[in-house]
């Protein structure tokens, strides 16, 4: 009579090391605040950085300059009549004149060539292969572009006020609506008309990083960008458009006026933050969507 003999019983490290088999390990994906960071630093090592932050702070002391060794005044516009009797007044007729053309510039600069950098250089291929993914990569440079434009213009009005604050003082100021504004509640207004002239601004950074986006081409979006600003002030002085007027980009430049009135005037605030939003999320939004199709395989 055969008998089978039992079968060998697997050794228990045996069992384990059959049954454990470690997974594969993915690479964990960095938090968007760390991809970020990596954009700000880059945006650091550029010169154009500079070139642009150093405009937003030497146009203010070129104007407190100009005010000392002269003796009229731009008392044409709100406030330029004060610029010689409160630093607090200096802010605001800069924020005037800027919206004209150099903030524009200035954050255009940068956001036109936040991504078409990466083209012309040839290092997107390389960002793209990494484990990260297409849209952190193009919100951390979204966020990089508005940063930088806000840090441009706390610079700008801060400078201005720093300088005229030094060379007139800080007084009370005069409304637009004939009112005496204290120190201390002028400055509150002051960081909120900031917060105000921002929406527009970002609106335009975002035009700037679509059209780096589509283009391709860092010259072409910035040309671009600012053609657009240009184009919208010129139909905002063409008498027989002025139905055009309250949507376009370039009015909004002016909504913080109304919080440097007494009682603050809330419409014209409310209007430029819906507006400047018509204009911006559209335009994230498609550049976005041209970037997570973009193909790099190509180089």
């Amino acid at each position: 009579m055969s008998t089978t003999a039992a079968p060998t019983p697997t050794p228990p490290a045996e069992r384990v090391a059959i049954t454990a088999a470690p997974a594969p390990r993915r690479h964990a994906r960095p938090p968007i605040r760390a991809i970020y960071r990596w954009e700000l630093r880059k945006l650091w090592a550029q010169k154009r950085t500079y070139l642009g932050l150093g405009s937003a702070i030497i146009i203010p002391v070129i104007f407190v300059v100009s005010l000392m060794v002269q003796h009229g005044g731009p008392d044409g516009v709100p406030f330029g009549r004060y610029v010689r009797q409160t630093g607090l007044a200096i802010p605001p007729v800069l924020l005037l004149f800027s919206s004209i053309w150099l903030l524009p510039l200035i954050v255009s600069l940068v956001a036109g060539d936040i991504v078409a950098n990466e083209d012309g250089n040839g290092t997107l291929k390389t960002i793209l292969t990494r484990s990260v993914d297409r849209q952190q990569i193009w919100l951390a440079k979204m966020l990089a572009a508005f940063t930088y434009a806000l840090l441009a213009l706390v610079l700008f009005a801060g400078v201005g006020l720093l300088l005229g604050g030094l060379r007139y003082g800080l007084h009370p100021l005069t409304s637009l609506s004939g009112t005496r504004i204290g120190v201390g509640r002028a400055l509150l207004l002051m960081v909120a008309s900031l917060g105000a002239y921002a929406m527009p601004l970002f609106a335009l950074a975002s035009i700037a990083l679509l059209l780096s986006t589509v283009t391709r081409n860092s010259a072409a979006a910035v040309v671009g960008a600012l053609m657009a600003s240009l184009i919208m002030q010129l139909l905002g002085v063409i008498s027989g458009l002025d139905f055009l007027k309250p949507y376009l980009l370039s009015t909004q430049f002016d909504a913080w006026q109304g919080l440097l009135r007494t009682p603050a005037d809330w419409a014209p605030i409310v209007r430029s933050a819906w507006v400047s939003a018509c204009y911006a999320l559209p335009a994230l939004a498609i550049g976005l969507t041209t970037f997570l199709r973009r193909d790099v395989t190509g180089g």
